[in-house]
C-alpha cells in the first residue's frame, strides 16, 4: 500500500537543519519525527522547532541506526558535517543490512563528498540498498531560477536559439561554524562549500528542460583561488579566537574568494560556457546569489539582495547582531534589504516539496546523488586548475583519488 505521508529524520542539528524544518511549513505530506546530532542540545533545539511551527512531533535520537529502526520514520535528510558523510551513510547501511526499519529514502546536503572518491562512496552505498537519494541543492529549486528558466526557454531560445553562457556568485562574509573554515575538515574553502550552488544552478539553467542532465557534456575547466581577506593578521586572530586556537589561517588558510569557467559542449556540438564567482570576503548587507543567462537576443538576472522589501535605520535606532534581515547578516543600520521568507526565496521549500513528492510515488528525485558527484568531479577539476595555474581538459586522469592541496593543509598561496 501506498503511502499518504512520510516521517523525516534529520542527521545533523545545526543551521541548515532548521532551515529545511523551516522549509517544511510549506510542504504537505511529511511529518519531522526526529533529530539525530553529536550535539545534544541541538538535535534537542531542532526538534523543539519542528513542535513549536507544527511540522511533527519530533524527538531527539541518540544514534542514527535508532532513526533507521523507529518504524515510523521513512526518509533521512542528511545536513550533518562535510567530514561526517560517509561514516553516517555507512551506519545507515549496516542498520539496513542488519533488518533494521523500512526506509524508502535519503536525502544529503552539499557537497555529497569532500572528494570523488567520498561521493562515489556515498552513492555506491545508497544504491546497495537499495534507497531513493536526493541531493539537496535548493538553488536549483528557487522559484526564481525555475520560474526564469520556464520563460527564457520557452520564448526566448524557442524564438531565436539556446542559451549559451550562464553566470552565477554565491558570496557572503563567512560560514557560521568554526569547522567549515578547516580545509581538512570540510574538503576545501569556499570553492567546495559554495561553488558547488554555481556550478549545479549555472548548469540547470543551461539544460534544455526536454533533455537530460547528459545532454551537457564538460570538455575543460579553468580556475583560480586564493586568501584575500581572512589570512590578514587581524582577521585570521578572528578565526583563531573563534576557535579557540585551532584555525590558523596565517599558516593553513582555506581559499576565501574563487572562480572558474567551465566549458561544455550540448548534443549538437554547441559550446557553451558557465562562470562562477565565490566568496567569503563579500562586504555587504548580507547572503548575495546572483545569477545571470544570456542567449542571442534574450537575458534573464537574478539577485537576492534585490528583495522587494527594504527597511532603513536612522543612527539612533541601535539593534543588536543578529540574521533577522538576511542570511548572514553585516548590519543593523542603514538601507536594508529584507529576503521576507528566506525559505522560500533560496528553494528550500520547492526542494524539499519535490523530495518528498518523489519519495511518496517510488521515484528518484530530478536533483540525485548522481548529480552530487557531477558536481564534485568539476570541484575536483577546478581545484587541479588552480593549483597547476592552466586549463585542465575534463575528465582528467587521476580525478578519482585527488584530494585538494587545502583539504591536506598544504596549501598557502604566500608560499
Amino acid at each position: 500500500m501506498m503511502k499518504k505521508s512520510i516521517g523525516i529524520g534529520f542527521i545533523g542539528g545545526g543551521f541548515i537543519t532548521r532551515f529545511h524544518i523551516q522549509s517544511l511549513i510549506g510542504v504537505r505530506n511529511c511529518e519531522v519525527l526526529g533529530v539525530m546530532s553529536r550535539t545534544k542540545s541541538s538535535a534537542e533545539e531542532s526538534a523543539a522547532l519542528a513542535r513549536t511551527i507544527g511540522v511533527g512531533k519530533a524527538k531527539a535520537f541518540e544514534t542514527v541506526s535508532d532513526m533507521v529502526a523507529h518504524p515510523d520514520i521513512d526518509a533521512l535528510w542528511i545536513c550533518a558535517p562535510n567530514f561526517t558523510r560517509i561514516e553516517i551513510m555507512e551506519e545507515i547501511v549496516e542498520a539496513i543490512e542488519g533488518g533494521k526499519g523500512d526506509l524508502i529514502g535519503v536525502t544529503c546536503e552539499k557537497p555529497l563528498g569532500r572528494n570523488v572518491k567520498e561521493a562515489k562512496k556515498v552513492l555506491e552505498l545508497t544504491q546497495r540498498v537499495g534507497l531513493l537519494d536526493g541531493y539537496l541543492e535548493n538553488q536549483v529549486f528557487a522559484p526564481s531560477v525555475t520560474r526564469g528558466k520556464e520563460i527564457i526557454w520557452s520564448r526566448g531560445a524557442k524564438a531565436t536559439g539556446r542559451p549559451y553562457l550562464a553566470r552565477a556568485a554565491e558570496e557572503h562574509s563567512g560560514p557560521h561554524m568554526p569547522w567549515f573554515w578547516e580545509g581538512e575538515l570540510q574538503g576545501g574553502g569556499v570553492l567546495n562549500d559554495m561553488m558547488c550552488h554555481s556550478v549545479e544552478e549555472a548548469r540547470f539553467l543551461l539544460t534544455d528542460p526536454q533533455k537530460k542532465r547528459d545532454s551537457l557534456t564538460p570538455t575543460s575547466v579553468n580556475a583560480y583561488a586564493s586568501c584575500l581577506k581572512w589570512q590578514r593578521p587581524e582577521y585570521a586572530k578572528i578565526l583563531s579566537d573563534n576557535s579557540g586556537g585551532k584555525t590558523d589561517y596565517l599558516n593553513r588558510p582555506s581559499e576565501d574568494f574563487a572562480r572558474s569557467l567551465i566549458e561544455y559542449k550540448d548534443e549538437n556540438d554547441q559550446k557553451l560556457v558557465v562562470e562562477t564567482t565565490t566568496s567569503w570576503c563579500f562586504v555587504g548587507a548580507g547572503l548575495r546569489l546572483s545569477m545571470e543567462l544570456f542567449g542571442p537576443e534574450y537575458s534573464m538576472f537574478v539577485n537576492t539582495l534585490d528583495s522587494d522589501l527594504k527597511v532603513f535605520f536612522s543612527r539612533k535606532v541601535a539593534g543588536a547582531e543578529g540574521e533577522d534581515l538576511v542570511e548572514k547578516q553585516n548590519a543593523e543600520s542603514g538601507e536594508m534589504p529584507v529576503v521576507s521568507s528566506e525559505a522560500d526565496t533560496y528553494g528550500y521549500t520547492a526542494e524539499n516539496r519535490h523530495m518528498v513528492e518523489c519519495f511518496l510515488a517510488g521515484k528518484r528525485p530530478e536533483e540525485n546523488f548522481s548529480d552530487g558527484l557531477a558536481v564534485t568531479e568539476l570541484l575536483m577539476t577546478a581545484y587541479m586548475s588552480a593549483e597547476q595555474d592552466k586549463t585542465i581538459q575534463f575528465p582528467p586522469q587521476g580525478l578519482d583519488d585527488f584530494v585538494p592541496a587545502v583539504a591536506k593543509g598544504e596549501w598557502n598561496p604566500k608560499d
